[in-house]
Protein backbone atom coordinates (compact mmCIF):
# COMPACT_ATOMS: atom_id res chain seq x y z
CA UNK A 1 0.00 0.00 0.00
CA UNK A 2 3.28 2.40 0.34
CA UNK A 3 3.63 2.25 -2.84
CA UNK A 4 0.72 2.43 -3.85
CA UNK A 5 -0.04 5.64 -1.72
CA UNK A 6 2.91 7.38 -2.79
CA UNK A 7 3.20 6.64 -6.67
CA UNK A 8 -0.51 6.10 -7.53
CA UNK A 9 -2.54 8.29 -5.63
CA UNK A 10 0.30 11.29 -5.91
CA UNK A 11 -0.14 10.73 -9.98
CA UNK A 12 -3.41 11.62 -9.38
CA UNK A 13 -2.80 14.83 -6.62
CA UNK A 14 -0.06 16.14 -9.35
CA UNK A 15 -2.56 15.53 -12.45
CA UNK A 16 -5.32 17.52 -11.05
CA UNK A 17 -3.11 20.52 -9.44
CA UNK A 18 -1.83 20.30 -13.37
CA UNK A 19 -5.17 20.00 -15.15
CA UNK A 20 -6.78 23.16 -12.63
CA UNK A 21 -3.75 24.96 -13.51
CA UNK A 22 -4.48 24.51 -17.32
CA UNK A 23 -8.25 25.52 -16.09
CA UNK A 24 -7.73 28.25 -15.06
CA UNK A 25 -5.88 29.74 -17.70
CA UNK A 26 -7.71 27.97 -21.03
CA UNK A 27 -8.40 31.00 -23.07
CA UNK A 28 -11.92 30.19 -24.14
CA UNK A 29 -14.79 27.88 -22.66
CA UNK A 30 -14.35 25.32 -25.09
CA UNK A 31 -10.83 24.79 -23.79
CA UNK A 32 -12.36 24.53 -19.86
CA UNK A 33 -14.37 21.84 -21.90
CA UNK A 34 -11.72 19.98 -23.07
CA UNK A 35 -10.18 19.89 -19.92
CA UNK A 36 -13.34 18.14 -17.62
CA UNK A 37 -12.29 14.39 -18.17
CA UNK A 38 -8.65 15.23 -16.87
CA UNK A 39 -10.12 17.00 -13.92
CA UNK A 40 -12.62 14.46 -13.19
CA UNK A 41 -10.53 11.39 -13.97
CA UNK A 42 -7.58 13.17 -11.49
CA UNK A 43 -10.21 14.51 -9.13
CA UNK A 44 -11.94 11.23 -8.50
CA UNK A 45 -8.53 9.68 -8.11
CA UNK A 46 -7.74 11.95 -4.92
CA UNK A 47 -10.76 12.10 -3.79
CA UNK A 48 -11.71 8.39 -3.70
CA UNK A 49 -7.87 7.48 -2.35
CA UNK A 50 -8.46 9.76 0.15
CA UNK A 51 -11.47 8.11 1.28
CA UNK A 52 -9.55 5.16 1.25
CA UNK A 53 -6.92 5.91 3.10
CA UNK A 54 -9.07 6.53 5.94
CA UNK A 55 -10.82 3.09 5.20
CA UNK A 56 -8.36 1.13 6.85
CA UNK A 57 -6.36 0.27 9.52
CA UNK A 58 -3.56 -1.95 10.99
CA UNK A 59 -5.23 -4.95 12.58
CA UNK A 60 -3.13 -3.95 15.22
CA UNK A 61 -5.06 -0.11 15.36
CA UNK A 62 -8.36 -2.38 15.12
CA UNK A 63 -8.40 -2.51 11.14
CA UNK A 64 -11.12 -5.74 10.96
CA UNK A 65 -13.04 -5.27 14.06
CA UNK A 66 -16.90 -4.57 13.31
CA UNK A 67 -18.62 -3.80 16.87
CA UNK A 68 -21.98 -3.68 18.06
CA UNK A 69 -23.54 -0.46 17.19
CA UNK A 70 -25.27 1.34 14.55
CA UNK A 71 -23.10 0.09 11.59
CA UNK A 72 -23.69 -3.31 12.38
CA UNK A 73 -27.27 -2.92 13.27
CA UNK A 74 -27.91 -1.14 9.65
CA UNK A 75 -25.71 -3.74 7.74
CA UNK A 76 -27.96 -6.70 9.21
CA UNK A 77 -30.61 -5.39 8.43
CA UNK A 78 -30.30 -4.06 4.89
CA UNK A 79 -28.25 -7.44 3.61
CA UNK A 80 -29.14 -9.98 6.37
CA UNK A 81 -26.04 -10.55 8.54
CA UNK A 82 -22.35 -9.10 8.18
CA UNK A 83 -20.95 -12.17 6.38
CA UNK A 84 -23.40 -11.33 3.72
CA UNK A 85 -22.50 -8.26 3.47
CA UNK A 86 -19.20 -9.06 2.65
CA UNK A 87 -20.15 -11.67 0.10
CA UNK A 88 -22.46 -9.11 -1.85
CA UNK A 89 -19.32 -6.55 -2.03
CA UNK A 90 -16.50 -8.99 -3.00
CA UNK A 91 -18.99 -10.68 -5.52
CA UNK A 92 -20.33 -7.00 -6.64
CA UNK A 93 -16.71 -5.66 -6.89
CA UNK A 94 -15.10 -8.71 -8.20
CA UNK A 95 -16.97 -8.51 -11.28
CA UNK A 96 -16.46 -4.82 -12.29
CA UNK A 97 -14.30 -5.12 -15.79
CA UNK A 98 -11.21 -3.49 -15.95
CA UNK A 99 -10.84 -0.71 -13.11
CA UNK A 100 -12.87 0.83 -11.00
CA UNK A 101 -14.42 0.65 -7.28
CA UNK A 102 -16.82 -1.07 -5.11
CA UNK A 103 -18.67 0.93 -2.57
CA UNK A 104 -20.97 0.53 0.85
CA UNK A 105 -22.83 3.72 -0.33
CA UNK A 106 -25.66 4.92 2.19
CA UNK A 107 -29.04 6.02 0.11
CA UNK A 108 -30.30 9.54 1.34
CA UNK A 109 -33.46 8.53 -1.00
CA UNK A 110 -33.93 4.85 1.05
CA UNK A 111 -32.36 5.62 4.49
CA UNK A 112 -30.54 2.16 3.20
CA UNK A 113 -26.84 0.85 2.85
CA UNK A 114 -26.50 -0.15 -1.16
CA UNK A 115 -23.75 -1.59 -2.57
CA UNK A 116 -22.95 0.04 -5.45
CA UNK A 117 -19.79 0.26 -7.82
CA UNK A 118 -17.88 2.72 -10.11
CA UNK A 119 -15.86 3.19 -13.24
CA UNK A 120 -12.19 4.28 -13.37
CA UNK A 121 -12.20 7.11 -10.91
CA UNK A 122 -15.75 8.14 -11.05
CA UNK A 123 -16.51 9.49 -7.31
CA UNK A 124 -19.41 7.69 -5.85
CA UNK A 125 -21.97 10.66 -6.30
CA UNK A 126 -25.35 8.77 -6.04
CA UNK A 127 -24.82 8.05 -2.33
CA UNK A 128 -22.45 9.12 1.13
CA UNK A 129 -19.79 7.29 0.74
CA UNK A 130 -19.14 4.67 4.16
CA UNK A 131 -16.61 2.26 2.88
CA UNK A 132 -14.70 2.23 -0.67
CA UNK A 133 -12.97 -0.45 -2.08
CA UNK A 134 -10.20 0.18 -4.77
CA UNK A 135 -10.62 -2.10 -7.73
CA UNK A 136 -7.56 -0.81 -9.93
CA UNK A 137 -5.13 -3.23 -10.74
CA UNK A 138 -2.57 -1.36 -8.60
CA UNK A 139 -4.80 -1.97 -5.30
CA UNK A 140 -3.70 -5.64 -5.66
CA UNK A 141 -1.31 -6.78 -8.26
CA UNK A 142 1.65 -6.18 -6.08
CA UNK A 143 0.80 -8.34 -2.65
CA UNK A 144 -2.04 -10.43 -4.34
CA UNK A 145 -0.11 -11.57 -7.42
CA UNK A 146 -3.29 -9.96 -9.36
CA UNK A 147 -6.02 -12.32 -8.04
CA UNK A 148 -8.61 -10.05 -7.36
CA UNK A 149 -10.11 -12.89 -5.11
CA UNK A 150 -8.11 -12.74 -2.30
CA UNK A 151 -7.56 -8.68 -2.14
CA UNK A 152 -11.29 -8.45 -1.57
CA UNK A 153 -10.83 -11.50 1.38
CA UNK A 154 -8.07 -9.81 2.46
CA UNK A 155 -9.21 -5.98 2.97
CA UNK A 156 -11.41 -6.86 5.36
CA UNK A 157 -9.02 -7.96 7.60
CA UNK A 158 -8.13 -3.99 7.26
CA UNK A 159 -11.49 -2.20 7.09
CA UNK A 160 -11.56 0.94 9.54
CA UNK A 161 -14.81 0.28 10.81
CA UNK A 162 -14.79 2.94 13.61
CA UNK A 163 -14.48 5.43 10.57
CA UNK A 164 -17.23 3.67 8.05
CA UNK A 165 -19.60 3.81 11.66
CA UNK A 166 -18.73 7.49 11.95
CA UNK A 167 -19.74 8.20 7.98
CA UNK A 168 -22.50 6.05 8.36
CA UNK A 169 -23.98 8.29 11.23
CA UNK A 170 -23.07 11.34 10.07
CA UNK A 171 -24.75 10.09 6.66
CA UNK A 172 -28.07 9.12 8.35
CA UNK A 173 -28.68 12.32 10.27
CA UNK A 174 -28.98 14.03 7.22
Amino acid sequence: MELHHSKHHQAYVNGLNAAEQSYAQAPSPKDQIRLQPALKFNGGGHINHSLFWKNLAPQSAGGGELAAGPLKDALVADFGSVDAFKKKVNTVTAAIQGSGWGWLGYNPETKKLEVVTTANQDPLLTHVPIIGIDIWEHAFYLQYHNVKADYLTAIWNVINFKEAERRFIEASKQ
